[in-house]
């Protein structure tokens, strides 16, 4: 278990808690303060500071029992925002009836992400962002390259929006691409917009 507060010192205040001492000593030299404990037991969490916490994030493994009743005792010391790493679906429909802020389920998420990629040859990443809406990066598409992004103008033809140019080559991000370089070959775009259209701008061949 992590706590912490919310905002630039949240490092600072940061505390893990675990059962396991060797996993306590290999997060120890990470955080400001790594504990032997049971995050089950709001009492200890309270002995150790954690009453003082904005945020927990809870990741119990496998032990579904275990990572409910850590969920309770940090709804006992009233800390505002939850997040617990979950493992299946039947485990984070359990957590989320308790009220919990967000559940991570990091192999689903993977999985989604990898089906994205696979689903269109040319993206190289894909990261949901909300409802609707994502940013992935793609290969210059052939017909692409040597044309500036104001001639393509995509956000009239396909609605979506440039936020990057990577140059593979030199490893160089233009967080601000300038409109009239032409692409290369050498180039990723990082493109954001709706998940319908960033679907056939990733068949642009």
């Amino acid at each position: 278990m992590f706590l912490g507060r919310i905002g630039p010192l949240s490092f600072a205040a940061a505390i893990a808690v675990d059962r396991d001492p060797v996993a306590v000593d290999r997060i120890a030299n990470r955080v400001p303060r790594a504990v032997v404990g049971d995050g089950t037991e709001a009492a200890i969490l309270s002995e150790v500071g954690a009453d003082r916490a904005d945020v927990a994030v809870i990741s119990t493994g496998d032990d579904i029992t275990a990572s409910i009743l850590a969920i309770l005792a940090v709804q006992d010391l009233k800390i505002p925002s939850i997040h617990v790493k979950v493992i299946s679906t039947p485990h984070a429909r359990a957590v989320e009836r308790l009220g919990v802020t967000e559940t991570i389920f990091p192999e689903r998420d993977t999985g989604q992400r990898l089906a994205e990629r696979l689903g269109t040859a040319s993206v190289l990443n894909y990261v949901p962002l909300s409802a609707g809406f994502s940013l992935q990066e793609m290969a210059v598409p052939d017909a692409w390259v040597g044309r500036s992004l104001r001639e393509l103008d995509l956000r009239r033809s396909h609605r979506v929006s440039i936020v990057a140019v990577h140059d593979m080559l030199t490893d160089e991000v233009s967080a601000v691409p300038d409109p009239d370089a032409p692409l290369k070959e050498s180039d990723t775009l990082f493109v954001a917009g709706g998940v319908g259209e960033l679907e056939r701008v990733g068949r642009v061949r």
